[in-house]
This record gives C-alpha cells, structure tokens and sequence, in this order.
C-alpha cells in the first residue's frame, strides 16, 4: 500500500517537474497563469450559482405545493434570495475577470 502511494506520488512530482519548464517559458512570455485561474474560479462561481438558484426554486415550489395560500410570501422571498445569489456570483465573475 505504502509503496503504491510512493510511485504514484513520484510519478506526480516527475510530471510536475516537466511542466515547470514550460510554465517559466509563458510567464517569461507574457502570459499569467493566474489570470487563466481567476477566469477559471469566476465559471466556477457561476456554476455554483446557477445551482443555488436552482435549489432556491425547487424549494419555493415545493413549499408553495404544500401551502398554496402562502404562495405570495414564498414567491417575494424566493426571488429576493435569488437576487443576492446572482449578485455574489456576478462579483465572483467580474473579480475573475479583473485579475491581473
């Protein structure tokens, strides 16, 4: 077991060495790996928000299946935590497109 563990985490470090290389030679270029990980985070971020978004509605339908004459108090508050959703992943976004 330990064994397996040593050659795999070997073969990492060796691949790791081979890419650094070639990284050094895009940093020396111009190029930033930071940037293309920012860009990375931001679709992550929407990503996670379209899913929040989506747990959001299915857990207004199903409360307003439950109790249909709360169905005005349950539709203000599913579009107002929606709302702060798609403003935090927004923020995520734009802060990953502003990275330098």
């Amino acid at each position: 077991m330990i064994s397996k563990l040593y050659t795999k985490s070997m073969m990492l470090a060796v691949g790791a060495m081979a890419i650094l290389p070639s990284v050094a030679a895009a940093a020396e270029e111009g190029s930033s790996i930071g940037k293309g990980l920012a860009v990375l985070g931001g679709g992550m971020a929407l990503v996670g928000g379209g899913i929040g978004i989506g747990l959001v509605g299915k857990g207004a339908v199903e409360a307003i299946a439950r109790q249909p004459e709360a169905s005005g108090k349950i539709q203000i508050n599913m579009i107002l935590a929606a709302a702060l959703i798609e403003g935090a992943t927004l923020f995520a976004v734009f802060a990953g497109f502003g990275a330098k």
